[in-house]
């Protein structure tokens, strides 16, 4: 098998071994908030922006934690964050503030038995490969591309399934894509 056949096919069994319902629930929480305000570390962060950015087309309220323009989060809103290894500092103490603030709190991770999973309202486990265990690991690809990868495909199924909740069309998308390209 080529190496690409090799990395889709890991991405596609990651991807089949998430549970719908943990999907389903997951768009919910997005559906019904107020502000989302997203946040992940390196690559994976890479990957949220661009949900939230898809989360925009979607006539939304979303942002990324960080931006000049993110608004301040409370009850009703909603903390979209990724932390693939688990325990990220930086992560763990960005939940804390949004539970303090009484946002509700979406997890996405491969190591659902961390202690920051359990600080969350709802848990979306991505069971792939990560620099939590990628050493000796048996991916084809890098460090934790495998994660990486599947958050990509998972956002882009979680987008449909918000698109239809949402009555949205591709065209009503596109109208909220910036025209300053």
């Amino acid at each position: 098998m080529s190496a690409f056949g090799q990395a889709l096919s890991e991405l596609g069994s990651v991807l089949d071994d998430i549970r719908p319902g943990d999907i389903e629930h997951a768009v919910e929480m997005i559906a019904e908030a107020g502000v989302i305000v997203g946040y992940g570390c390196g690559r994976e962060g890479l990957q949220v922006q661009g949900l939230v950015m898809r989360l925009h087309h979607l006539g939304l309220s979303a942002s990324m934690q960080g931006a000049m323009n993110t608004p301040p989060l409370g009850p009703g809103d909603l903390f979209l964050c990724s932390a693939g290894p688990g325990e990220l500092s930086t992560v763990t103490a960005l939940m804390t503030i949004a539970r303090k603030a009484g946002a509700r709190i979406l997890f996405l991770t491969a190591e659902p038995e961390c202690d920051a999973a359990r600080m969350a309202d709802h848990v979306l486990t991505v069971p792939a490969q990560t620099m939590a265990r990628d050493i000796g690991g048996s991916s084809v690809l890098p460090m934790g591309s495998v994660y990486e990868g599947a958050l990509f495909v998972l956002f882009e199924i979680m987008v449909l399934e918000l698109k239809q909740r949402l009555g949205e069309t591709s065209e009503s998308m596109r109208a909220r894509h910036t025209n300053m390209e």
